[in-house]
This record gives C-alpha cells, structure tokens and sequence, in this order.
C-alpha cells in the first residue's frame, strides 16, 4: 500500500502515516526499508499490519531531509512536525507553534546570552534589549502551542513595567520625603532599607510573576493535534 507521512520525530523514532486507504498508521524507525530520513509529505509504499506500517520505502522522488539520493533538505521538510530545533524560526518568527523542548532551548540560549552580554558595557545593553524579540518569539509559538493566543505574553510584560514605575516612584519619593542625601543612606543602611524596602517587596512581586509564567508556558504540554496555530510540532 502507498501513503504520506505525516510527521517523524527523528529523536524518537516515532511517526505516522496516511495511508491511500484513509487510515493513519503509526511506525518506528525500525521499519524503514530505506537509508533516507522521512519528513512529513513524503510518498511511501508499507506494508499495513493492523494499526502500524512495517516495511517502508520511501519512493524515489519524494522530498526528505536528506534527499532520497542524499541530496538537501527541501524547504517544505523544515520545520515541519517532528523536525528539529530550527534557530531562525523558533528565536524570530511569530507564526506557528513551538514544542516545550525547543522552548526550553530558546529560552537558555537567551539566558546564556544575556549573561555574558552582561559583562560588556553599553552593547551587551543594547543587544540585551533586541533580545527582548527572541523571547517573545518563543513565549507566543509556545501559547500557540498549548492553544492560546500569543496577546497572552503582554500580561506578564505589562504587570511588570507598571510595577516597576510603581516601585520606582515610591523609592525616590521615600527619598526625597525624608531630607537625607546620599551619604546618609551609605552609613545608615538600616534606614536605607526602610525607605526602599516596600519597593523590593514589588521587585520581588515581578520576579514571581515572571517566574510563574515561564514555568505555565514551560511545563504545559502542547494541544493535541491541528490546531489554528498550525500542525502539532510533535506530530500528534
């Protein structure tokens, strides 16, 4: 029998076929009869044993992420469900969705970055701010993964610019209330933290909220099947 795959996770080994009869078929990697790599809209020919395909031949022709004569991937294969992390999509565009493990990727690649832009004065702030784009990028694909819209990733942003004004404002009002300069401040660190302690106490706020909504987007596992974001980036 002929059919079309639909997706392949080539770290698990695990895909899904349709079949030219209307039935889907899973299979492993085990049963591929051809040194090619699938990739979901390749044409096949299996053999159907109840619900799985064994004996799978990639027909010649068909687009694969190596080539049937080991040729490049087709651009129709990237990024399609259960290829791998692809840097340019995940850490840039808007459109699609991103599984938990490529978010994850996303998310440390960042993190590393801005730490070492850290130690580079005046650039390593300016490039720190661009990659305010990546994380976005990331956080919406991932809502759209779990089925929701990606407007959900201003709250956080939102929350958390308002709190800093708020907690900005009560600093150096504090400041300004009491008549101290800053001489005073450095040898009375008591009254320091006093004046700027309900202000840590809504850095802190942030931080959590912040926290708590990387670990929602994080952890949540992606909506099965098709969904108006696009396919399922595991294949399911």
């Amino acid at each position: 029998m002929r059919g079309e795959i639909l997706s392949y996770d080539a770290t698990t080994g695990v895909g899904l076929i349709s079949g030219d009869d209307g039935a889907r078929y899973d299979f492993t990697s085990a049963a591929l009869q051809s040194p090619a790599v699938p990739a979901a809209g390749v044409r096949v020919d299996f053999v159907p044993e109840g619900a799985a395909a064994t004996q799978i031949l990639i027909l010649a022709g068909s687009p694969t992420t190596t080539g049937v004569a080991g040729g490049y991937a087709s651009s129709a294969a990237v990024g399609a469900p259960g290829s791998g992390f692809d840097f340019k999509s995940a850490m840039f565009a808007f459109e699609g969705r991103l599984r938990r493990s490529h978010f994850w990727i996303g998310f440390l690649i960042i993190f590393g970055a801005n730490v070492v832009l850290g130690w580079v004065p005046v650039i390593g702030f300016i490039v720190s701010l661009a990659l305010i784009w990546s994380n976005l990028a990331i956080s919406v694909k991932r809502l759209h993964d779990m089925g929701k819209t990606g407007w959900l990733v201003a709250i956080p942003y939102g929350v958390s610019f308002a709190l800093g004004i708020v907690a900005g404002v009560m600093m150096v009002a504090g400041i300004a209330a009491s008549g101290a300069d800053e001489s005073y401040y450095e040898s009375n660190p008591m009254a320091a933290l006093a004046i700027m302690g309900p202000a840590m106490g809504i850095f802190g706020v942030i931080i959590l909220l912040n926290l708590a909504f990387l670990l929602w987007v994080g952890v949540t596992d992606s909506q099965k099947g098709e969904n108006r974001f696009g396919p399922n980036p595991k294949g399911e």
